[in-house]
């Protein structure tokens, strides 16, 4: 339904759902992981199997030090425009403005589960395969510097735009009213916790030679964070419980 302005010139609404977006979210982490991943094809053999060489100081530790570099830079503008550009009056939210939010919040969660996909799926899977066929002789191997440092990075950056995108936006995630969606905290907190037990990982291969038992009690810490990725169940309930109830309003007020 189309809004008039004061000139009697129809003014056209925002669409609820923008298409443009989701695509945009899906084909940007597809497009560039297939880049990872052809990157890694071509100079994981050939500049991979030996950290004493030059050739892997040029394509794998000059590529873990950029992106790393990189996304402490997207993080923190990401992270700091999400905070900067809060909505400060929510209460003036108009139902319908709050569902058009609603349905941009489940674009970031897409955004997020497809980023979780590709880290704790794909390239995980994929080290494990990895450390099955090559004897590594240092902790930064190439599955390592894209999977550790690369991939799980880009899904805590997705995951905390879309905790702030919902706890500064939308009514129902309301911090200062709601306090803090423990279900929300336990879906970006749990998974973000791979990273730091990364280090526990390495620490215990330093001193035991288990690449091929991926099963044995070090890599539990991956399982139990990874699982609790489940928390979404509970986001998705807070969500569709706000959908629910703005529909109802706006087929009330003749929507």
């Amino acid at each position: 339904m189309a809004a008039t302005t004061a000139t009697g010139v129809e003014a056209k609404e925002q669409p609820l759902l923008n298409a443009k977006w989701m695509t945009f979210a899906f084909l940007f982490y597809l497009l560039f992981y297939s880049w990872v991943r052809w990157y890694e094809g071509k100079f994981g053999w050939s500049a991979g199997l030996d950290s004493f060489a030059p050739e892997f100081e040029t394509y794998w530790m000059n590529f873990l030090y950029i992106e790393i570099v990189v996304e402490v830079i997207v993080a923190s503008l990401l992270w700091g425009w999400m905070w900067k550009s809060r909505d400060r009056n929510m209460a003036a939210m108009t139902p319908r403005e709050e569902l058009r939010r609603n349905m941009t919040h489940l674009i970031w969660l897409s955004a997020y589960a497809w980023a979780i996909y590709w880290g704790a799926s794909f390239f995980t899977e994929q080290d494990g395969t990895w450390h099955q066929t090559i004897v590594r002789d240092t902790d930064f191997t190439p599955s390592h510097i894209i999977e550790f440092y690369l991939s799980y990075p880009v899904y805590i950056i997705t995951g905390g735009a879309a905790f702030l995108y919902a706890h500064t936006r939308l009514p129902y995630f309301q911090t200062t009213t709601k306090g803090l969606s423990l279900a929300y905290l336990i879906l970006w907190t749990g998974p973000f916790m791979i990273l730091p037990n990364v280090g526990l990982n390495e620490w215990g291969h330093t001193f035991w030679f288990m690449e091929e038992l991926f099963v044995a009690p070090l890599h539990y810490g991956f399982v139990v964070f990874g699982w609790l990725a489940l928390a979404i169940m509970g986001v998705l309930l807070q969500v569709m419980a706000s959908v629910s109830n703005l529909i109802g309003k706006e087929l009330t007020q003749g929507m």
